[in-house]
């Protein structure tokens, strides 16, 4: 099968990037494809694909996303691909794998801002290519994003199905816990008995490390009991002003802040617990990597990962009425050891089920019922 891909970035830095990069790759060796990458920007150290410069007009800002959807709609065309497969916002393809929610939602509801010309730029390209008369096949990346993306644009059941990203399970299944624990304990002072609630991500705010530091003063009652309750925080955010918070709920010695690391596979093999209340996350790919680390994951009703928890069994899901109240209930079952091992061995297995290669199995199913749709078949949408 002849395969074109778009995609303004094609590397594995970044949660869309690396569907893309992991998936195509796959696609081409794994599947046998013929895949031609469309891009502004690629990876090409490890790639197996033939790529293909698409021009971006970067200035004015609000033509970048016209720019790009123009030129890679007009290379693509050129190629007589069997399938037209877009992971950016596009005029025209077979099949769009949406990462996010609708821009236009995004702005209003999310971010609650007016649209600035480049949003209503965004918007505009967007709903031109899922509107296409051509019926594009949409994938979102859950069913947050999949409900989102039904309201906003009325596409049919038929014409959708969800695709969560995936993970190399291998990165994770074949690291030793023991020496990485040592050595976390020992670069964060740690106690053997300390349990360590791992909290990753790039944006403090928006993941929520506010409500983790409340619910862990509400759990600790101010730092005066579960005291072996020690958060771990890395990623990129304002220390400075969320270590101040700390002190002022009086868990300060409670919460450690680790910074960005490449190896934060130890992190999550070291830690015992996950957690990830963000007030909106399509997916939220660090949830995946907990669970194949071994770790209960307590997550909030807001971050699409929510397909993959089962309460009680792999995690918790937090309601945003009762945030506080259930994040201190999960601690709490969570402090005990055997429930904690049983919930980890069971988010271990779930971890399993979206290894890279089920993902791209997955994706070529659609390719191979989309390209029997369009040589008239009479397959009218995905199953």
């Amino acid at each position: 099968m002849r395969i074109a891909v778009l995609s303004s970035d094609y590397r594995e830095v970044g949660g869309r990037e690396k569907f893309v990069f992991e998936v195509t790759e796959r696609l081409s060796s794994r599947h046998g494809c013929e895949a031609h990458v469309f891009a502004a920007r690629w990876q090409a150290d490890r790639s197996s694909v033939t790529f293909h410069k698409v021009p971006v007009i970067p200035f004015p800002r609000w033509f970048k996303p016209i720019s790009f959807a123009w030129f890679a709609d007009r290379l693509s065309k050129t190629g007589s691909y069997d399938i037209i497969h877009s992971h950016d916002r596009n005029f025209t393809q077979d099949i769009l794998t949406h990462h996010g929610l609708p821009h236009r939602t995004w702005v209003t509801q999310i971010r609650k801002k007016r649209a600035s010309l480049f949003d209503r730029a965004t918007a505009w390209v967007e709903e031109k290519g899922i509107t296409h008369p051509g019926s594009p096949w949409i994938l979102p990346v859950s069913d947050l994003s999949r409900s989102e993306l039904k309201k906003a644009f009325q596409i049919p059941e038929s014409r959708m199905r969800v695709i969560h990203p995936g993970i190399s399970t291998k990165r994770f299944f074949t690291m030793d816990r023991e020496p990485c624990r040592a050595q976390i304990l020992r670069s964060h002072g740690f106690e053997k008995s300390d349990l360590i609630l791992l909290f990753v991500g790039m944006n403090f705010e928006v993941k929520g490390l506010d409500r983790v530091l409340e619910g862990i003063s509400v759990f600790t009652e101010g730092g005066t009991k579960n005291t072996r309750l020690k958060l771990l925080v890395v990623g990129k955010g304002d220390e400075k002003a969320y270590s101040k918070m700390a002190s002022d709920l009086r868990i300060g010695d409670q919460v450690f802040f680790a910074g960005v690391s490449r190896e934060v596979e130890k992190y999550f093999v070291a830690s015992d617990l996950f957690i990830l209340p963000s007030r909106l996350d399509t997916f939220g790919m660090v949830v995946l990597e907990a669970m194949a680390a071994g770790l209960p994951v307590i997550i909030a009703g807001t971050v699409g990962a929510r397909d993959i928890v089962s309460p009680d069994k792999n995690g918790f899901i937090l309601s945003e009425k009762n945030l506080i109240a259930d994040m201190t209930g999960s601690l709490e079952k969570l402090m005990n050891e055997e429930f904690r091992s049983v919930m980890g061995k069971n988010a271990k297995k779930e971890a399993a089920l979206h290894d890279w290669d089920m993902v791209s199995d997955r994706v070529m199913d659609v390719y191979r019922m989309r390209l029997q749709q369009k040589q008239g078949n009479g397959l009218v949408g995905m199953i």
